[in-house]
């Protein structure tokens, strides 16, 4: 599952992840909308943007915490945050992984493989 508010940003993460890597993606334009699609779509991992105009990354993680059902499903943020501080913050909350914007489309299923890979190994 992918929230981002960004339309362009889910366009080309979705071709990223659908076409090159094979995925299942759920898109969603907003924090609200993914919380709300979650339990019927039951994604494997999740992708949040950080910063959303009605919920930010910060309160979906926690909001998906708090439900049974997504209490261990992984959450990698994504943001065009680049300062160290913010990074730790992020990586505080327990992500699987963060992903900066901009990434490379080329290579995005390829990282989410790797984190899906490196959680499995755990």
């Amino acid at each position: 599952m992918l929230a981002d508010d960004e339309p362009d940003i889910v366009a080309i993460a979705r071709i990223a992840l659908e076409t090159v890597g094979g995925y299942e993606v759920a898109v969603c334009a907003s924090g609200n909308e993914l919380l709300q699609r979650a339990p019927d779509f039951d994604p494997d991992l999740i992708i949040v943007d950080v910063l959303m105009p009605d919920l930010g990354g910060h309160e979906v993680f926690e909001q998906l915490r708090s439900l049974p059902e997504f209490k261990d499903t992984p959450i990698v943020f994504l943001t065009g945050l680049i300062h160290e501080d913010e990074l730790d913050v992020l990586q505080s909350y327990g992500a699987a992984d963060i992903i900066l914007k901009p990434f490379d489309p080329m290579t995005l299923a390829d990282r989410v493989a790797g984190i899906w890979e490196s959680l499995n190994d755990q």
